[in-house]
């Protein structure tokens, strides 16, 4: 299973990781939504380019012209409600696209063990679509395999990119393992250590509370 990691090329997008991981500009909860936006659409202009495409003969003022343009029928799937600001970067590239809606959540128990659980689905068929499954945080990578187990009471995607700002080594491992192999992995970084309560080191925090505000529990 293809593992892509932005980080790994010296670029602007290294910028923006720094900006979502550092506390001092976290504060800023339009910029820290505003940053994940743009991870999402550097990420959107990246894994494009593994789409097929078709040759369309494009009318000028002068002449004729033609293009590339991708033929893949796009669904974008994110994760409520953390995934909402890097949904929208893809969706700022990828606008033709339909959408699709997971809501999940941490059920905790004692001793800080917590399954995840999903409460919503709002989503269109899927049968023959590409699919790109995002929230920005990959964890334990277990409510993106549920996630996209859910999607697929709407019908089997002919390819799935799971997209997340920040991964652990431990979520990057668990999606090869329990998702089809074909299944490309886009991050924008990968970092080492998950904590007991599976909060990714060095992480950024919750980023739905950082996006959003924090929640009662």
């Amino acid at each position: 299973m293809p593992v892509h990691e932005l980080r790994k090329h010296n670029s602007i997008f290294n910028t923006f990781i720094a900006q979502i991981r550092d506390e001092n500009v976290q504060k800023d909860r339009m910029r820290f939504r505003r940053n994940l936006e743009r991870i999402g659409e550097v990420i959107a202009y990246e894994l494009s380019k593994t789409f097929s495409v078709d040759e369309k003969h494009i009318s000028t003022p002068l002449g004729e012209a033609i293009e590339k343009i991708h033929n893949e029928p796009l669904v974008l799937a994110t994760i409520l409600r953390a995934g909402l600001p890097l949904h929208q970067g893809l969706l700022n590239y990828f606008d033709d696209a339909e959408n699709a809606f997971i809501s999940a959540y941490r059920k905790h128990h004692k001793n800080d063990a917590f399954e995840i659980e999903i409460e919503y689905l709002s989503s269109p068929k899927l049968d023959g679509k590409t699919v790109i499954l995002s929230d920005p945080m990959l964890a334990t990578g277990s409510s993106m395999v549920l996630a996209y187990k859910a999607l697929l009471s709407k019908g089997t995607p002919s390819k799935v990119y799971v997209v997340s700002a920040i991964a652990s080594i431990e979520g990057v491992e668990y999606v090869k393992k329990h998702m089809p192999e074909k299944t490309q992995i886009w991050v924008g970084a990968i970092d080492d250590e998950l904590t007991a309560q599976a909060y990714i080191v060095p992480g950024l925090g919750d980023a739905g509370d950082l996006a959003f505000g924090s929640k009662n529990s």
